[in-house]
């Protein structure tokens, strides 16, 4: 530890430190523009100019290292005069537009040049031009002459991101930030560009001139789509959702969101949103009221149940959906004595419940591996958050290695970090590859292999094992592809024996928001119920369909389609107008944005949140929604007056499950034996993963959906 003198005040940082770490420490505000925590030092604005004692000059606090017994004064006449000069420089060839800005009221070069600006300008030559950009349906950068060169969307993609999509060109006065050859901006973080930019230069396309920062209430609020959790803050006016910004949580999201999580609240407010309950009546959508829809639909339930029995009703529900809708929708099926309800919309094997299945290690832990083999997974567009986490401890020199199939992308440029080894091969080899590894780690070990093969182990399966075998902290990692596998438990016993025998941890990133939750409050089949594939190719008389679309959101595709047309009654709770094809009745359910509830993320936190906007329209959260049709339908047990009453009823509460309610065992046999020649796992695009994003407009418009359109019109062509 060193020790300083800052302001008169005695601080002890760690050797190697900066002045701005040890100012920082304190509780001491120095002005600066490029400095950030999260990214690397560059030094370019000195704002951050202080007063060293027995320096010859002002020096910058992001870039002079602590020595012993330094004394830095951050407040001095000097100081304050450094600042003040830069302060001058920066504001030579800004525009005077803070009237239009879209920064205005959050700017921090507005908010320091309060403070450290002066009345007036001795600069009295024209301001330099430059000349706006088209990068993409996310950023605009069309007030480029607000640039103050800071870098810090540079350093964003080239560290953080994996992709130096920007760059700045030229010299002197000439220089400027853009992308190269005219490329658009196109990485899954992207986003966050905005947040960082200190002025007005890069701003968020689809809220531009929507609203001004000070009209906007700010309210938490946790992300409904990949199973990270990401922290967000929710802004809002007029009961709309106007603007997602990430709430900072170091233990989950760190102070970054994915593009998804940002711009999808888009379609919280596009014309497909259903705001009142439709029955079908001859053919014909018709409005009616709440009380005629949930009668009808409690009507058919009675009936259907005395006609064919309980086990002709099922449900089939979204892991997208909060733990108090999945809670009451189990309820719902159990008090009709029907054990038909599953999440698991994609799975291709559905074998008895072993256990929650989840991450296997904290999601912080991730930027501390040494050692990573990630399974059926095209990391960055399944999970950015988690993939920019992995890409921290890769830059901090851990290896990653990654098996995955010719449908998922493997280089380096396609993971935008280095891969220490890639196996692609179609997905009913990975037991193939998976046993490999597990030969070449008994060999190194002198373990009893798992299984007997005539074949050695080849190059890339040993230096898997050598990797894997090497380091301390560890972690293999199943993808998507990997738990929707039809081979999905001898993956896992697999995975889990090289895990034992070189001392890595094993999970599952886990799809969705509430995948983990779906498995606490027992979404899954009891019983002898029927899996989400057997419900989805015609297995029920009455399905209800809870924040789900089953053709993009299972492995059926379009055959449910098919079969779900031929039940007698098919009800869809939606907060978009859905399934219209096949379904008899549509009940508007509020979204994230709309109704409270609570998430369980890939690591098990519990994370609950509250609306942030009234419903729209007739629309009602989901839980008030199976409550009152259990009620209809003479139920007990369902007299909860609120969703912190029936969270409570689960048994959770925030924070992290406890170990024992997690588990990752499997009793399939790790011998690597092939047992079905299965197809390639389905696995949703970025910007198709759930009803929300799918109706994002924004998000609709970027590079990776544009190329999953373009992969389904061949298909069809095909």
């Amino acid at each position: 530890m060193v020790e300083i003198e800052l302001d008169g005040q005695k601080v002890e940082v760690t050797e190697g430190s900066m002045v701005m770490h040890a100012a920082d420490k304190a509780g001491t505000y120095i002005p600066h523009f490029c400095y950030h925590k999260k990214l690397s030092i560059a030094a370019n604005c000195r704002m951050c100019l202080v007063d060293v004692e027995k320096a010859p000059k002002p020096m910058p606090a992001c870039a002079t290292p602590v020595t012993q017994g330094m004394i830095v004064r951050t407040k001095s006449d000097k100081a304050i005069k450094a600042q003040q000069s830069v302060m001058e420089f920066l504001l030579i060839n800004h525009p005077l537009d803070c009237p239009i800005c879209d920064q205005g009221g959050e700017c921090q070069l507005q908010d320091l040049a309060v403070g450290y600006g002066a009345s007036s300008s001795r600069y009295e030559e024209e301001k330099r031009v430059v000349f706006h950009k088209d990068v993409g349906p996310l950023i605009s950068m069309e007030e480029m002459s607000r640039c103050i060169h800071c870098t810090r969307c540079v350093r964003f993609g080239q560290e953080v991101a994996g992709v130096m999509e920007l760059g700045m060109s030229h010299r002197g006065e000439h220089a400027e930030i853009e992308t190269f050859v005219g490329s658009s901006v196109d990485s899954e973080l992207s986003g966050n560009m905005i947040d960082i930019c200190p002025v007005g230069a890069l701003t968020s396309k689809p809220f531009r001139y929507s609203a001004r920062t000070w009209e906007l209430s700010r309210r938490k609020s946790v992300s409904p789509h990949d199973s990270t959790g990401a922290n967000l803050i929710v802004q809002v006016k007029n009961n709309r959702v106007m603007r997602v910004l990430p709430l900072e949580n170091e233990d989950v999201n760190e102070c970054w969101i994915a593009d998804r999580d940002r711009f999808s609240y888009e379609a919280l407010n596009t014309p497909e949103r259903l705001t009142q309950p439709m029955l079908k009546q001859g053919g014909q959508w018709q409005q009616v009221d709440w009380q005629t829809a949930l009668e009808y639909v409690a009507n058919g339930l009675k009936q259907i149940k005395a006609d064919h029995g309980a086990h002709s009703i099922g449900t089939l529900a979204s892991p997208h959906s909060t733990l108090e809708e999945l809670h009451l929708a189990k309820l719902l099926m159990q008090g009709l004595g029907s054990a038909n309800i599953d999440h698991r919309l994609r799975n291709a094997e559905f074998g008895a419940f072993e256990g929650v299945r989840w991450l296997g290690t904290s999601i912080a832990s991730l930027s501390q591996l040494q050692r990573a083999l990630v399974i059926g997974s095209n990391l960055r567009k399944d999970h950015p958050l988690f993939a920019q986490r992995i890409r921290q401890s890769v830059r901090k020199g851990g290896a990653l290695s990654v098996l995955t199939s010719p449908e998922l992308l493997v280089d380096d440029e396609a993971w935008a970090m280095p891969l220490a080894n890639a196996v692609r091969v179609p997905a009913q080899d990975w037991i193939d590859v998976l046993a490999e590894i597990a030969s070449a780690v008994a060999a190194t070990t002198g373990a009893a292999a798992p299984i007997v093969r005539s074949a050695e182990p080849g190059d890339p399966a040993k230096a898997i094992a050598a990797s894997l075998l090497s380091g301390e902290r560890k972690a293999i990692l199943l993808g998507n592809a990997a738990a929707h596998h039809a081979e999905a438990r001898p993956l896992l016993a697999l995975a889990n024996w090289i895990g034992a025998q070189t001392g890595a941890s094993v999970g599952y990133l886990t799809e969705a928001a509430n995948t983990v939750g779906a498995q606490l409050v027992g979404a899954l089949p009891m019983d002898a119920g029927l899996s989400a594939s057997e419900m989805l190719l015609g297995g029920l008389k009455a399905v209800l369909l809870l924040n789900t679309e089953p053709v993009f959101d299972s492995a059926a595709g379009t055959q449910a389609a098919d079969a779900l047309t031929h039940a007698q009654m098919v009800v869809t709770m939606s907060p978009f107008k859905a399934n219209l094809e096949f379904s008899d009745v549509l009940l508007p359910i509020a979204p994230f944005s709309e109704t409270p509830g609570t998430f369980v993320n890939a690591e098990g936190r519990v994370q609950s949140f509250h609306a942030v906007v009234k419903p729209l329209g007739e629309t009602r959260p989901a839980w008030k929604v199976l409550r009152v049709l259990a009620n209809l339908l003479g139920l007990p047990g369902f007299s909860f007056e609120s969703a912190a009453e029936v969270l409570a009823d689960t048994g959770l509460s925030a924070g992290l499950v406890s170990a024992d309610r997690l588990n990752n065992a499997t009793a399939a046999r790790p011998d690597g034996k092939r047992v079905s020649n299965a197809a390639a796992p389905v696995v949703a695009a970025i910007y198709q993963l759930d009803s929300i994003v799918r109706r994002a407009p924004s998000l609709q418009l970027t590079a990776d959906a544009r190329a999953t359109q373009a992969q389904v019109a061949q298909e069809v062509l095909a």
